[in-house]
Parts: C-alpha cells; structure tokens; sequence
C-alpha cells in the first residue's frame, strides 16, 4: 500500500514539472513577441522631411526656399535665414497655403508650406524631443480682408510698429485692431491676434500676451509692451509681439 501510495506522489510530482515547463515555454515565446514589436518600432521611418534647396527668395522677415523632396519640387517658407542652393532643410511640420500672395515679392504662390522648427540636421528622435513639454498657440499667416481699424489717439497702427520696430523695442505702445484668432490659457496666459487691415511687407497680424479675454471678431484696443526675437520654445519665436498688454 504504501509503495502504491508513493508512486501515485511521484506521478503526481512529475506531472506538476511538465506543466510548469509549459507555463515557461509559453513565456518565453510571449518575451520574444514584445522584442520584436520593439524592434520594429525602433526601425520605423523618421518622422521628418528632408529637402534640398534649389532655389531661394529673400524677404524681410521670410526666406521662401524652392526645394525637392523625393523628386518633387515645391516651395516652403521659413523664418529669415541665411540660405544658399544645395542646402539641406530638415523639418516635421508645415501649414499649407494655396494662392498665398507675397506683397513684398509681389507673386503669388500656388501653393506653399509655411514650416515652423526647421533645422539644418535630422531631428533627434529622443521622445523628448517629439513631445514639446507646452502646447503653443499656432500663428496666422493669412491676412483677413476687409478689415480697417484705426488707431485711437496716442496710438500707432500695426504697418508703423513692424516698420519701426526696433524703436519701440522695450516701450509701451496703444495698438487697435480686430480679433482674428483667440488661444486662451497657455503658459498661464491668453494669446490674441489682432489685425489693422495695414501691413509692412508681409508683417500685418500682431500677436499679444494678456491676463484680459477677448473674442473673435472683437474690435479692442491695447497697451503693453514690445519684445522682439522672442523665443518661447519648441519652434515658436516671434519677430515681434507685445507682452503683458491690458485691453483699453
């Protein structure tokens, strides 16, 4: 009896073994699934174009750059830089524009890719990278027709600031305009983009910094203060633009 009994506890034992061989099996294989979903995510295409300059137009504030990408040739835009045929032009994201008319060429584009954050090297694809640590409010770059508000008295108008704009870099200034685009509480402050119906070249929307609401299509008037080269990261620096300005 016992012998039998001893038997039955050895089978038993044994049993318990295989099935746990299985469960390590089953493992292993559930390992190497994971790994190679990991490795086809590491291996994926950059997520970036890479484009040559063949061609480029200089503006005050604006480089426009004909470029090819994969034999395709077309026109971006990007803030003024130094720019010579050959150049190589990294960039992840772009605001396409059809029909866009250049005063200060005085040409129309067909079409063109306004970019934001282009380099001159590939961009790293450290996830910090990808992910700016704050969402910015996206700029205007088309003019609104139809629009004239004048300045009130004591004020200037948006053509006499981005024309003068190093004389009243760090001074108070009153601006009228209407409201065209509205981002509110980023980076604990409203963003506001007025227009005066006046442009100096292609410079015709200013955008403001307040603690003060508005709403689109809003005819106000401002007083703050002017800041140029102001970079507030990922990508987004203006030429100009008015801080901490206070509605009238």
């Amino acid at each position: 009896m016992k012998l039998i009994f001893a038997l039955l506890t050895c089978s038993l034992f044994m049993c318990s073994c295989q099935e746990n061989a299985k469960k390590v099996q089953s493992f292993s294989t559930g390992e190497k699934t994971s790994q190679s979903v990991s490795e086809e995510t590491a291996s994926a295409t950059p997520n970036y174009h890479h484009v040559k300059v063949k061609e480029f137009l200089q503006t005050s504030s604006y480089t426009y750059l004909f470029v090819n990408e994969n034999d395709k040739d077309f026109w971006i835009a990007v803030r003024k830089l130094d720019a010579k045929v050959g150049d190589d032009v990294y960039y992840q994201k772009a605001l396409v524009m059809n029909d866009f008319k250049s005063k200060e060429l005085d040409r129309v584009f067909e079409t063109v890719l306004f970019v934001q954050g282009n380099t001159s090297t590939p961009p790293t694809s450290s996830p910090s990278a990808k992910m700016p640590a704050k969402k910015m409010p996206p700029k205007v770059d088309k003019k609104i027709e139809g629009i004239h508000v004048n300045p009130v008295k004591g004020g200037i108008n948006i053509a006499e600031l981005f024309k003068n704009k190093e004389q009243y870099a760090g001074k108070k200034v009153i601006v009228s305009g209407k409201v065209v685009k509205v981002n509110n509480a980023i980076m604990k402050k409203n963003w506001i983009h007025i227009q005066d119906g006046t442009s100096d070249a292609d410079n015709f929307d200013l955008t403001l910094t307040t603690q003060n609401q508005a709403n689109m299509g809003d005819i106000i008037t401002i007083e703050g203060t002017v800041f140029l080269n102001k970079d507030f990261g990922a990508g987004y620096s203006y030429d100009l633009i008015i801080e901490e300005a206070v509605i009238k």
